[in-house]
This record gives structure tokens, C-alpha cells and sequence, in this order.
């Protein structure tokens, strides 16, 4: 019962947060009577919102866009927790390969997404690796930290057991490093969201990435702020699921504990 009073407060306040910050916003374009095209009041972003779901257009570009943010995370997310898990049990793979691993995350992706594009094509392919290729790099991280987070004690006494490589990895880092690898796949799930629309902005023929160069192209920014609603909408669904399935996954952890009372 606690627990769900705990729930019901944080809702409210959070409910009370975006109610304040939408009035905020709504007698802050009335004072200044600031132009749409410059900042767009709530009433307007709301109506244009309601427009593009009822026609379906936001539909078309969702889909088109949560495909390949999904498609580009469960790529990035694979090869990073199979990268992530050899570097974490060899040592001499870390210090062959992080160096050329820091360099290509060093590269701004912004940057690089043009090569991909003209590589890969228009398509959805092109967005999916550029999505991959942002996600690589904390979920990597995280998994290398996380299977070297193993208190010394029970590596120690497994050892003494002569447990092999492979029980070592099952019956001690592994479960330890759940936490640090869902952390990890929580950061990237919302960086997948914005290499999609990286990719979409720099090439593209649907996603809500092209929506929003197609909107400030005919300079309405209302319908930009409306998409971005959208956006806001799917990387709070995303981190949710994430949460959820973290909370499932690891419930013995001090971090599960944390998840339930978020």
C-alpha cells in the first residue's frame, strides 16, 4: 500500500511539473506575443499534433522511424555485449582493440553519417547503422566495467573451487554485471532514437527525422515542436519497457530496488 501511495505522489508531481511548465510557456508567448514562427504557443502545437495522428501522417513516419531505431539498437546492442563480454574476460583484447574503439567514438557521427548514407544508400539500412554505431559505445563500456565488478572474494573462492572460465563467467560476473549492462542498454535505447534522426536528417525519404526537415522548410514550426512531442513520447515509452524489463531481470539488485521506486 506504501508503495503504491509512494507511485501515486510521484505521478502527481510530475503531472504538476508539466502542467506548470505548459502555462509557463502559454503566458510567455501571450506576454511577449512571440510569433508562431518563432516559438509556437501550446494551443497551436496541440492542434497540430492532433492533426498529424488523425491523418495518419505520423503514423507512416513513426513506424518508419521506431523501426530503425529498434533495428539499429538490437545490432549495436548484440555486437557491443559480445565485444564487451571477450574484452571483458581477455585483457589483451582491451588493449588491442579500445584504442581504435575510443578513436571511431571520438568521430562525431554527425559527421560520419554522410558517409554512410552515400555508402548504404537513402533507405532504412543507412539509419540503422548510423543508429548502431551511436548505441556500440556505452553498451560496450558498461559490459567491460560490469564483468570486472565481480567482488575479489567470490573470484577467489571459485578459484579455489577450480570452477572453470565459463562458471566463473555464469555464477559471478555475469550476474554482476546485469546492472551495469542494463544501465547501458538504457543510455542507448534513447541514443538509438537520436541516430535515426541523425540518419534521417541527412538523407532520407520518410521518418519523423524527414518530417521535421519538410516542416522547416516551409517554415512551420509549429508542426516541428508537434514531432518533437511525438519523439519525446516514443523515448519515454522506450526508456519505460527498458526499466521494466531491467526491474524483471535483476530483482535481487540494489538498482531493481531503485527501479521500483521510480
Amino acid at each position: 500500500m506504501k508503495k503504491m501511495t509512494f507511485n501515486k505522489r510521484d505521478f502527481m508531481l510530475r503531472a504538476s511539473f508539466f502542467i506548470f511548465v505548459i502555462a509557463i510557456w502559454h503566458f510567455t508567448v501571450k506576454m511577449f506575443d512571440i510569433s508562431s514562427l518563432v516559438f509556437p504557443a501550446p494551443a497551436g502545437v496541440i492542434a497540430a499534433l492532433y492533426k498529424g495522428i488523425v491523418s495518419g501522417e505520423y503514423l507512416l513516419h513513426t513506424g518508419v522511424t521506431l523501426y530503425e531505431t529498434l533495428m539499429g539498437f538490437a545490432i549495436g546492442a548484440i555486437i557491443a555485449l559480445i565485444l564487451g563480454g571477450l574484452i571483458g574476460q581477455i585483457r589483451i583484447l582491451e588493449k588491442i582493440l579500445y584504442p581504435y574503439i575510443v578513436a571511431f567514438q571520438a568521430m562525431p557521427k554527425v559527421a560520419i553519417a554522410p558517409l554512410f548514407v552515400a555508402w548504404f544508400g537513402f533507405g532504412v539500412t543507412s539509419k540503422i547503422i548510423i543508429t548502431a554505431t551511436i548505441v556500440f559505445f556505452p553498451i560496450l563500456a558498461n559490459t567491460i566495467v560490469g564483468l570486472r565488478s565481480a567482488p575479489r572474494e567470490q573470484i577467489e573462492m571459485m578459484t579455489a573451487f577450480t570452477a572453470s572460465p565459463w562458471q566463473m563467467f555464469q555464477m559471478v560476473r555475469f550476474p554482476h554485471a546485469l546492472p551495469y549492462i542494463f544501465a547501458g542498454l538504457d543510455i542507448g535505447i534513447v541514443l538509438a532514437i537520436i541516430g535515426a534522426i541523425v540518419g534521417e536528417f541527412v538523407g532520407a525519404q520518410a521518418g519523423l527525422g524527414y518530417l521535421i526537415l519538410q516542416r522547416n522548410f516551409s517554415m512551420d514550426i509549429t508542426g516541428v515542436f508537434a514531432i518533437l512531442i511525438v519523439l519525446s513520447a516514443i523515448g519515454i515509452g522506450l526508456h519505460t519497457i527498458m526499466k521494466i524489463i531491467a526491474k524483471r531481470t535483476i530483482y535481487w539488485s540494489e538498482t531493481s530496488e531503485d527501479l521500483r521506486q521510480q
